[in-house]
């Protein structure tokens, strides 16, 4: 199996614990003289059984990413901290520009006049720049992924 299709099936058993954790709310409780929808006890055992081969997957993916070399200085582990980096600090600038815009909602002079500590247009030139690098990079790991087989 590619490391790829490892990455697929992990979203596919995350989505399926969630999916398990609606119906076993769904079945937690009843009116008095009524049945549950599901059987409880039935589904935390299927709970149990995904989470043991998705525990089982993520750990095979982080040793395949920690001894996949992406180049001949970085693993593929380190480079997606990098990737994820340059991801939170596109957000935070994201944010940080979403705050900064000001909005003229005075109604009289008396009231408070705010002003933009920082420059919106480098700013976003800035977060620009990282989007880019992200794709990049997101695009070459992508790559990897298909081409490395799952340890």
């Amino acid at each position: 199996m590619k490391l790829a299709e490892a990455l697929i099936l992990r979203a596919d058993y995350q989505k399926k614990v969630q999916q398990l954790k609606s119906r076993l709310q769904n079945s937690a409780k009843v009116q008095e003289g009524e049945t549950p929808p599901e059987n409880p006890k039935l589904l935390m055992n299927e709970l149990d059984n995904v989470l043991e081969e998705l525990t089982e997957l993520i750990q095979r993916i982080n040793r395949t990413n920690s001894m996949t070399k992406f180049d001949n200085q970085h693993s593929l582990a380190d480079i997606l901290a990098q990737r994820d980096k340059i991801w939170t600090k596109r957000q935070v600038l994201s944010s940080l520009i979403d705050a900064a815009v000001i909005k003229h909602d005075r109604y009289s002079r008396s009231e408070v006049k705010f002003y933009s500590t920082i420059k919106i247009v480098e700013t976003q030139r800035e977060m620009d720049k990282l989007s880019k690098e992200f794709r990049e990079l997101d695009t070459q790991i992508q790559g990897k992924n298909w081409s490395t087989e799952l340890i």
